[in-house]
């Protein structure tokens, strides 16, 4: 298996995450970065003005990565993480699976959350955005082993 781990974290708890499990599968690592990354005042959830509240009510919002040099073609599986925001996957997250060709390529999703879980609509919305198979994924607390880790995606 040629793995791919792509991530997207506000906070660092994903990255910590996706880190670990790039580790424990011997896969590169790529951050999915917004080309305006989101402040402490975007990432407000209690301010219905905020840019991360405004983009999640917004199904079709796509904010504009900040590259579109993730090595997809490298792979065969890729592991796309993030935080759970609003009982879905980021906006961002949309953008990341519309900007490449998945063609014959695997998806799995994982997400860190202190409490909300993964959901049905996230691998749902990531076919149909990437137009290929997307597995059903797994939210992790923050402090998940490589064990652990290894053992999951050791199943695809």
């Amino acid at each position: 298996m040629k793995a791919l781990v792509a991530y997207f974290s506000a906070s660092g708890v994903t990255a910590g995450l996706a880190g670990r499990l790039a580790s424990a599968i011997d896969a590169p690592v790529y951050e999915i970065r917004p080309a305006v990354p989101y402040t402490q005042a975007d990432l407000d959830w209690t301010n219905k003005q905020s840019r991360s509240t405004i983009e999640m009510q917004d199904k079709s919002c796509r904010p504009a990565l900040a590259d579109t040099s993730a090595p997809v073609k490298d792979a065969d599986i890729i592991f796309v993480g993030y935080p759970v925001w609003w009982y879905r996957e980021p906006s961002i997250i949309d953008s990341f699976l519309a900007a490449y060709d998945f063609t014959g390529r695997k998806i799995v999703l994982f997400a860190t959350s202190g409490g909300s879980d993964i959901g049905a609509e996230a691998p749902a919305r990531a076919a149909e955005i990437s137009k290929t198979t997307v597995e059903p994924g797994k939210r992790f607390p923050a402090n998940a082993t490589k064990e652990e880790l290894k053992a999951w995606a050791e199943a695809f």
